[in-house]
């Protein structure tokens, strides 16, 4: 298999089991030509699987792993059996060259612990940022980084962010130079931090690099459709995605209750189904599934762990375009040519 179109996947991890993950792949095949698959896990439940998927045996080969990473294990007890686990396999696969990507819906804090120590930092890369995109008001979603990986950040972890988040940005929406700002308190270059008031004086100075920083932005505005990669410190950044989350499942909620309240509501809500599948299909997750984690040596992509068939082909299409368009070499060019001009 050429690792440019072969994604390893860790068949294993996430909430909803063996037959997702595979319903799942299976999915991603149809919608992605030439997509090869290493299927990591027990090796006789997943050759059952792959009974009904008759298709994907001929685009796979599966790889045996004996153990799984829990939901509740810790990142230092992950680490430890990591070449015994589905999900320490997966990523290894990647350092091998045997695989472009790995995907796993399985333990965050793992996942990014042992992607990490198997993968490396890319040179000039501090930390790692986990990056996902999010829906918004406009033609495309926002890419948002950190989510969760690093609680305290100094300005130039923060600049890093930027141009990984920009370099993503150009490969999953196709943009030339995306706007990039920096989530804060307000709008007025007074407020914020030291490290974000640092941070951006330095991308205010970044003209040759292929983005635009647009300045700050509030929590209120993520959704604007106004930029197209927003950067902060994980703290805040897991915040903001989980708020977020909250708000779209109390706004569903809100609305079926409105409309099975009374015999009118229900005859508005027939008149309005257009547009309420419309707003529903929108809001999905699994319609924005797979966060990645800049800066490695490699590409590591999580998906949701209650993510359904859809939500984890979004997340294996992701990946593969990530593969293709050579995101990590992308982000050693653009870091190197700050670091250069800096």
């Amino acid at each position: 298999m050429s690792n440019s179109s072969t994604i390893a996947v860790d068949a294993m991890g996430g909430d909803e089991g063996l037959a997702v993950m595979l319903a799942g792949v299976a999915t991603a095949r149809r919608r992605f030509e030439g997509m090869r698959f290493l299927l990591v896990g027990d090796e006789a439940q997943i050759a059952e699987g792959l009974k009904s998927h008759p298709n994907l045996s001929q685009a796979s080969e599966i790889v045996h792993a004996e153990g799984v990473v829990g939901a509740s294990d810790k990142p230092s007890q992950a680490i430890r059996r990591a070449k015994t686990t589905s999900m320490g396999i997966a990523i290894d696969l990647v350092k091998q060259g045997r695989a472009g990507a790995a995907v796993s819906s399985g333990n965050t804090g793992a996942l990014m612990a042992m992607a990490k120590l198997a993968l490396r930092m890319l040179p000039g890369i501090d930390r790692p940022a986990l990056a996902a995109p999010l829906p918004t008001l406009g033609d495309n979603d926002v890419i948002m980084l950190d989510l969760g990986a690093n609680t305290e950040v100094d300005a130039r972890n923060l600049v890093q962010f930027a141009v990984m988040g920009a370099a993503y940005a150009r490969t999953i929406l196709d943009l030339e130079s995306p706007r990039v700002a920096l989530l804060n308190i307000g709008s007025e270059a007074q407020k914020g931090t030291d490290e974000i008031r640092d941070a951006a004086a330095i991308l205010r100075g970044a003209a040759h690099l292929p983005l635009r920083f647009t300045g700050f932005v509030e929590g209120d505005k993520l959704a604007r459709g106004d930029h197209d990669v927003i950067v902060c410190d994980g703290f805040a950044g897991n915040i903001a995605l989980k708020t977020a989350e909250g708000t779209a499942r109390f706004v569903a909620d809100l609305l079926r209750r409105a409309f099975t309240s009374s015999v009118r509501s229900k005859i508005g809500f027939l008149i309005s189904r257009p547009a309420t599948e419309l707003l529903r299909e929108h809001l999905d997750p699994n319609n924005h599934n797979g966060a990645v984690f800049l800066g490695l040596g490699g590409i590591v992509v999580k998906s949701h762990g209650g993510a359904k068939e859809h939500g984890v082909a979004t997340a294996i299409g992701n990946a593969a375009k990530m593969v293709r368009a050579d995101l990590t070499r992308r982000i050693a060019d653009d870091l190197g040519n700050f670091e250069k001009a800096a």
